[in-house]
């Protein structure tokens, strides 16, 4: 789900664009923007995902992806709507990026790459497939999470797995399951 707002600017009239705007992928610009716009998110009771600043042709893109803090379920569009008009303000405010710009606030996909605890968090209850550091792969339903232990329910049944053993996992999109279309 997204929400995007574009925004119109005058070029300076020397043509000249300054350094911080001209890059794809812009770090600097990220964390600027991260700063101006974490207390607008939390504010919220959103957590943020993250902040990229690239280009699209002649205009800046800031992509701002926002979740729950923890626990399962999502972020409904009205709680995406009202925080993206925020940070939106809010940019206007700081006046970070130069020239015209389009703002896109998502949430993260099904398909990203659970890493932290809380990514395993908001993931209880759901079906993961999973690389272990060892190369081995298998598919689980995460039953809980414990601190750095991932309670699991698979094939062999009910196992225990340490954040450190996992390589990569993502949630396995349910089609036509009662418990995917109560949550999505």
């Amino acid at each position: 789900m997204a929400k995007s707002s574009q925004r119109n600017r005058n070029q300076q009239s020397s043509g000249h664009r300054s350094r911080r705007d001209t890059n794809r992928d812009n770090p600097e610009l990220s964390s600027l923007i991260t700063s101006a716009v974490e207390p607008i998110v939390a504010e919220q009771q959103l957590f943020l995902e993250s902040v990229k600043v690239g280009r699209a042709g002649n205009r800046a893109v800031v992509k701002v992806v926002v979740d729950l803090p923890d626990g399962p379920g999502g972020v409904d569009s009205d709680a995406l709507g009202e925080v993206s008009r925020l940070i939106s303000a809010r940019l206007d405010d700081v006046d970070l990026v130069e020239g015209a710009y389009t703002l896109e606030v998502s949430t993260p996909g099904a398909d990203r790459v659970l890493t932290t605890p809380r990514h395993f968090s908001r993931s209880v209850g759901r079906l993961l497939s999973i690389r272990g550091t060892d190369g081995t792969a298998s598919t689980a339903r995460l039953e809980a999470i414990e601190g750095d232990t991932l309670h699991l329910n698979g094939e062999e049944g009910t196992y225990t797995c340490s954040l450190s053993d996992i390589a990569s996992a993502r949630v396995q999109v349910e089609l036509g399951s009662a418990k995917a279309d109560s949550e999505g």
